[in-house]
């Protein structure tokens, strides 16, 4: 056997088609190597870039709840009492920016996204066809979030400074993870920021993954119906 191949022998019997008397069916173990890595790669990169072109439009962070940046703890209680005293529009005006800096930042993440696929190992593919529902999340994290970070920390610092309340967030922040209010990775913005916008980035990139998973065909991709139908 070609040891440059994808051996998915191992594989049987962890995930298998179940659609019992359908003979045209196929299993892992009836794709070929070369199918299964050409799935992959096609899934993963399908899922990484439409979660970059979601998050990286205007409002893709400020106009969806399930990825929006909120000031953390002690800070959004703060925000409220403003609120009160008539200080919402700068609050408002932090709020924004801080999630402009994400959808600044996201679309930098792209290159490094698809290198990942591109240097996808054996392990790494097995991993991914035998793991859970946000296995290819996972195996994106695992590769990607400490370069990204780094990649994003500029984009965000350079948007955030155009605000002059990330001074005062920054000053009050710190006070506060003195105190224990508040911990101390939310306690520059910069740096917060930076993380909750890899945390949106990847659970965008897990939704999509979800949908890939949950309905191959509908993801349009003949290669994506032949492996993700074979493991359902």
């Amino acid at each position: 056997m070609d040891r440059r191949q994808f051996n998915l022998l191992p594989l049987v019997g962890l995930v298998a088609l179940t659609a019992v008397g359908q003979a045209h069916a196929l299993t892992l173990a009836d794709l070929s190597s070369a199918d299964a890595s050409q799935g992959l790669k096609a899934a993963l990169e399908k899922g990484a870039l439409s979660a970059v072109g979601l998050l990286g439009a205007k409002d893709g962070f400020l106009g969806n709840p399930q990825v929006r940046i909120a000031l953390p703890g002690y800070l959004n209680d703060a925000a409220q009492l403003l609120r009160t005293f008539g200080q919402g529009d700068k609050v408002d005006e932090l709020l924004t920016s801080m999630n402009r800096a994400a959808e600044a930042a996201v679309p930098m993440s792209r290159d490094l996204l698809l290198n990942a696929v591109k240097t996808m190992s054996v392990t790494d593919a097995k991993a991914i066809l035998s793991g859970g529902d946000t296995a290819m999340t996972e195996f994106f994290a695992s590769k990607t979030r400490p370069a990204l970070s780094a990649k994003f920390l500029p984009v965000v610092t350079q948007a955030t400074a155009k605000v002059g309340l990330a001074d005062k967030y920054n000053a009050v922040a710190g006070k506060a993870s003195e105190l224990g209010l508040l911990k101390k990775e939310d306690a520059n913005i910069q740096q917060y920021v930076t993380g909750k916008t890899l945390d949106g980035l990847f659970f965008m990139i897990s939704q999509e993954e979800k949908k890939i998973r949950q309905n191959p065909v509908q993801a349009g991709s003949a290669i994506l119906s032949k492996v993700f139908g074979a493991l359902q």
